[in-house]
């Protein structure tokens, strides 16, 4: 069996005195996709930001293909302690925000081209004929020459998910990629990412769609205030939930 592209083990992370994850354990195998779902506050978005390492964690070991991170100093002081080996994980996790965060100054290939060429150092020809097929892929292959403010919102964001499969990572981030977007162009994205889940990648997925996350998760994880509530396949989540608390979140949030 292949070691997990992402594993992490009794994870805690605080603001202060506020905690906001108490122990958190999440195994990412290659080719699955594992959803978060839960309600707001719950620590979903700072579980994948501490994954990819843009938030520093307190306790707990994060693995990344079997690799753990080294870190430096211990509770609120602790920062990862290996730079090269932070900046390797991080552009091999490539993460999609609920926000788009594309350049405005750019067009959406230059967009999508910026980071390997910069990053990564690729060659500069080889990046272009990646991102025009990965602008095709997700459905916007004509947009290549436009600006992301001549684009409606779902189309920004798949660009976003060209940008990041572009980097050719060993998993992809998605942080509520939908949330930002009116129900028409959501449908836009939620395609993009079943055709992305179809296709066996790793993805860990935080989401309030839980429609999609049904549809696409090998694994769901429900949390709640932090710790991990109930987890299992999404027949068991969604069609035959055993925690209470997941039975409310599940009656407010599933249309009937």
């Amino acid at each position: 069996m292949t070691e997990p592209v992402i594993e992490i083990r009794n994870l805690h992370k605080a603001y202060g005195a506020l905690e906001v994850l108490k122990g958190v354990d999440i195994t990412a195998p290659q080719g699955h996709v594992i959803s978060l779902i839960g309600s707001s506050g719950s620590g979903k978005s700072t579980l994948l930001r501490c994954a990819n390492l843009l938030e520093d964690s307190q306790q707990g070991d994060i693995l990344f293909c079997g690799e753990p991170v080294t870190w430096k100093g211990r509770g609120l002081s602790r920062h990862p302690g290996d730079h090269a080996q932070m900046i390797r994980i991080r552009t091999n996790l490539s993460m999609v925000f609920q926000q788009f965060n594309l350049w405005a100054h750019m067009t959406i290939l230059q967009n999508v081209m910026e980071a390997p060429v910069t990053v990564l150092k690729r060659d500069r020809t080889e990046v272009e004929a990646s991102a025009r097929k990965y602008l095709a892929k997700v459905g916007i292959g004509d947009k290549c020459d436009a600006y992301p403010a001549m684009l409606s919102g779902g189309q920004q964001q798949r660009a976003a998910i060209a940008r990041a499969l572009c980097m050719e990572p060993k998993a992809l981030l998605f942080d509520e990629p939908t949330s930002a977007l009116d129900p028409e162009l959501e449908q836009e994205v939620v395609k993009v990412i079943k055709d992305l889940a179809a296709e066996g990648r790793t993805m860990l997925v935080v989401t309030h769609d839980m429609r999609m996350a049904r549809e696409i998760s090998d694994h769901v994880v429900f949390l709640h205030q932090g710790l991990i509530e109930e987890q299992g396949a999404p027949e068991q989540i969604f069609v035959n939930p055993k925690s209470e608390r997941l039975r409310g979140f599940l009656s407010a949030t599933v249309p009937a």
